[in-house]
């Protein structure tokens, strides 16, 4: 296989089924036809037009309360119908860009349904040896979770809730899944985002993710509080790189993480025949 292989299967959505979801006239995803179909067994909730699938707003829905209240409302009939998973209490912003005002706030597991663009932070935990060699810490996800369990990922990895920061919200990962003391989290780097839209048997994931790099102390050991991985490993920079171009090792998003590494870290440069098109495919969606 290729390094471009890892692009291809994160961008592998076709639009042409689905329909736009909206929050009354406002467009803020997208839903499977069959998904469309079950919603309109809700019609005290939803209509469908010629543009796509609202969710129906009364008066008083107005501002993020209301508008959070009412999608809520349908979000848990699904719950009780079986047609969405639980809730994992855990709240994503509904927005039409990054940077403006919640539109509403949506449990992060039914975030996929209606095609809500997500964003999340990951982070390469790094270190460099006496010769200046990179290794890199690699998490191994637990067996017990429901995305991609025992898949390698990066070092620390979440999606981003409302009402955090994205650093604020890189510190509190930073804690629950790898023991990073605060101020050493704080020195992570920012070093830009890549975007992807993946479509998934529920839905569609139009994902875009803020990259940060943070060096580390040779004598740190990252450890896990918060039960989502099993082990790290520091792992010899090339030994990364062929886990990536030799197969899918990696959770699939974090093969993308490791691929912008490999070429900020000039480990993929131009000499390399996927070059363009991995530094082009990376920012997809953002």
């Amino acid at each position: 296989m290729a390094f471009v292989d890892h692009l291809t299967a994160c961008n592998s959505h076709d639009p042409s089924g689905f329909l736009a979801f909206h929050l009354g006239p406002t467009a803020v995803g997208q839903v499977r036809r069959d998904f469309a179909q079950a919603l309109a067994c809700y019609p005290d909730l939803i209509s469908t037009d010629d543009d796509g699938v609202h969710l129906a707003l009364g008066d008083g829905d107005g501002d993020v309360g209301g508008r959070s209240a009412r999608l809520t409302t349908l979000v848990d009939r699904l719950v009780a119908d079986g047609l969405v998973p639980k809730p994992r209490g855990e709240a994503y912003p509904v927005l039409t860009r990054w940077g403006a005002p919640p539109l509403a706030r949506i449990d992060r597991a039914a975030v996929p349904y209606f095609g809500i663009p997500a964003y999340g932070l990951h982070v390469n935990g790094f270190v460099r040896t006496a010769t200046g060699a990179i290794r890199m810490w690699v998490a191994r996800r637990a067996r017990d979770r429901s995305l991609a369990p025992g898949k390698l990922d990066n070092m620390i990895a979440g999606g981003q809730p409302i009402g955090l920061s994205v650093r604020e919200n890189l510190i509190k990962e930073a804690a629950e899944e790898a023991s990073v003391p605060a101020e050493v989290a704080a020195r992570a780097v920012a070093v830009g985002a890549l975007g992807y839209v993946m479509d998934v048997p529920h839905g569609v994931r139009p994902d875009t993710l803020f990259l940060f790099d943070l060096e580390l102390d040779p004598s740190f050991e990252p450890a896990n509080r918060d039960g989502e991985v099993e082990a790290f490993t520091l792992m010899p920079l090339e030994e990364v790189t062929a886990l990536v171009r030799d197969g899918f090792a990696f959770k699939f998003n974090c093969s993308l993480v490791v691929i912008d590494f490999l070429i900020r870290h000039g480990v993929l440069d131009a000499e390399h025949p996927e070059y363009l098109t991995l530094v082009h495919g990376l920012h997809r969606g953002t």
